[in-house]
This record gives structure tokens, C-alpha cells and sequence, in this order.
């Protein structure tokens, strides 16, 4: 074999070896009730010099299998109370990223986990959102890369 086709092998390879398995590879956001969200921001900026805008901060990171792929985590402060993390009756909300988040809420769904809403898509990935067996609100995310 040549090099070229060492090299188209090696590429096959690669492609037909991609996990696809339905699963959470990380952590997408940490979401939290703060009784003045502005306030808390301003607190983080100021104290631990996170840099924040209207949405908290987003903290970017390689991911270590895929080093040309840059992961994102959002952390944000929620007004008391605010009805996105309705209807859990907890303070905070965690964002899982996933991959293959079809086949992931068919999983869900065949062993009985409550499925809250419909995959939404939007430019920067798709989103569902479920409960767990304590009464937490998870948001699942599946990035566009």
C-alpha cells in the first residue's frame, strides 16, 4: 500500500470508529436562583475577576479527546423564582452537554424519565429538558460545532 492510501485507511478508520453512543460528555452550564442576578454578577466581576455579561460568563475549554474542539460551560445567575426551571422547586438548574441527544431521549423515555418538553434546535445546538429522580430540572444540550 502507498501512502495515500495508508492515509484515506486511516481517515475511514477514524470516521467509522466516532462514539455515537447516546450519552452526557460534560457539563454545559450551572444555573442558580440569586435574589438579585445584576448584583451577583457585578459580585463574581469584581471579587474573582469573572468577566460577565447580560447571560453570567461563559468559561471555554479544549476538550482533551478532540483538542480542535472548544467546549463552552455557561455559568448564570437566575432572578428568584424565574419560571425556567419550573417545575423543579430547586435553586439551581445544570446544563449536561450530550451527544446524540435523539437517541439519548429515546433512552430517557424507554426507561420511564420524565421528558419535560421537545428537542428545540437553534443555531448553537439543540436542547430538552427533563427530571431527575430528586426533583431537579436538567437541561440537555447537544452542541453545533
Amino acid at each position: 500500500m502507498n501512502k495515500m492510501e495508508n492515509q484515506k485507511n486511516d481517515s475511514i478508520n477514524r470516521a467509522s470508529s466516532v462514539d455515537t453512543t447516546p450519552k452526557v460528555t460534560g457539563i454545559g452550564g450551572i444555573f442558580f436562583f440569586s435574589d438579585n442576578p445584576k448584583e451577583t454578577k457585578d459580585w463574581y466581576s469584581t471579587n474573582l475577576g469573572i468577566e460577565t455579561n447580560e447571560y453570567g460568563s461563559s468559561f471555554e475549554s479544549r476538550n482533551i479527546i478532540k483538542p480542535d474542539e472548544i467546549n463552552t460551560l455557561q455559568w448564570s445567575p437566575f432572578k428568584k423564582g424565574d419560571g425556567y426551571f419550573s417545575p423543579s422547586k430547586k435553586d439551581f438548574m445544570i446544563n449536561y452537554r450530550v451527544q446524540n441527544i435523539e437517541g439519548l431521549v429515546k433512552k430517557l423515555s424507554d426507561n420511564g424519565v420524565t421528558i419535560l418538553d421537545s428537542i428545540e434546535t437553534y443555531d448553537y445546538g439543540k436542547f430538552v429538558h427533563i427530571m431527575d429522580t430528586e426533583g431537579n430540572k436538567i437541561e440537555l444540550w447537544e452542541p453545533t460545532y
